[in-house]
């Protein structure tokens, strides 16, 4: 659908959903009146009450602001160096193949690409939760995830340059930047998640996600602990618990951002290492702290360019569009002959 087309991110990127994270909240911000004017009264209940904490919360924000103008440009410079300095200790894990799968998990795929294969069918070989449209499911062996956890830990304490996941992640790895898209994360996405979400979330172009942002999180008692609530800048999330040993930090998940309720009802669900949660990005979610240990986890925000190309979901606006590296934020430009149709014919394949 997007082949032969860039992609692209919105503009409002560089404005929307900016995490206040003493405060635990996100903001729009387009200057300092209309922060006061839209944020002011929802700061003060949070305790930044005097013109100083206003001023500092000021700072933290625009200096977000020029954090994600510059990432394209020291993305791309990060990649590069990486890409010819980093010495890999497990190179094997970089390219994927059928043994680091589970068995389960390819059991799974197996069924969704034979013939005749429906939901129900489907939902026989996944742990299911409420009403909410979350799924449990083997996804990696235990073998590969101690390797893959091991290279992580041996990038990080290397000397090489690291960006961060998003505004409210602090520790982790890009994995664009390591170099996983090409061999690793797009032949996921394609040949092993997407048959199983086009059954799971026809809906919101299950079947057709043709770009993902992938990243590596971690949480430990000296670094980040938890993480606040939010929505994904995703169509349907996969989130894999990778290790290590840890205990308590559940996810917890409350409404769909665009179908919220006046009393939001939460569900808990435990981590279980080297089995994954999908999700729909705009299922409103976060993470209990960790009492003890460290735990990393594999996020893969997945995105369909016939869904998001009509709706922007970070801001809920036609996506004003805007240069981006790599797969961008799963934006692609529009064709003037293309039907209205082809977001409906995507969602019921």
């Amino acid at each position: 659908m997007s082949a032969g087309r860039p992609f692209l991110a919105c503009a409002c990127f560089f404005s929307d959903n900016i995490f206040v994270g003493r405060y635990g909240l996100h903001v729009r911000y387009r200057d300092e009146g209309q922060l006061r004017r839209d944020h002011g009264r929802a700061l003060r209940e949070r305790g930044c009450r005097s013109e100083e904490e206003f001023r500092a919360v000021l700072r933290e924000i625009e200096a977000e602001v020029q954090r994600r103008k510059q990432l394209i440009h020291q993305s791309v410079e990060r990649k590069a160096l990486i890409s010819k300095c980093y010495r890999q200790r497990h190179p094997e894990v970089y390219i994927l193949q059928d043994s680091f799968l589970a068995p389960d998990f390819l059991e799974i795929v197996r069924y969704c690409t034979s013939p005749g294969t429906h939901l129900h069918g489907l939902l026989r070989y996944l742990e299911c939760f409420s009403d909410k449209r979350i799924y449990r499911l083997p996804v990696f062996t235990e073998e590969f995830c101690q390797a893959f956890v091991d290279e992580l830990e041996n990038f990080e304490q290397s000397d090489m340059p690291k960006g961060r996941p998003n505004t409210m992640n602090n520790y982790g790895v890009l994995l664009n930047e390591l170099g996983m898209d090409e061999t690793f994360l797009t032949p996921l996405r394609e040949r092993y998640l997407r048959p199983i979400t086009a059954l799971l979330y026809p809906d919101l172009g299950g079947a057709c996600l043709d770009s993902h942002k992938a990243f590596v999180v971690k949480y430990s008692l000296h670094e980040d602990l938890d993480l606040s609530s939010h929505y994904d800048n995703s169509e349907v999330t996969l989130n894999v618990s990778l290790g290590k040993d840890f205990t308590e930090g559940n996810l917890y998940f409350g409404d769909f951002s665009q179908d919220p309720t006046p009393v939001p009802k939460y569900i808990e669900i435990q981590h279980v290492g080297a089995q994954g949660l999908l999700h729909r990005g705009g299922q409103i979610h976060g993470a209990l702290p960790i009492a003890s240990g460290e735990r990393w986890n594999l996020i893969i925000w997945m995105r369909s360019s016939a869904i998001r190309n009509q709706r922007c979901p970070m801001c809920n606006k036609k996506p004003e569009l805007v240069e981006a590296e790599g797969f961008g934020d799963g934006f692609t430009e529009t064709l003037e002959d293309e039907v209205p149709g082809t977001v409906s014919l995507c969602s019921l394949w």
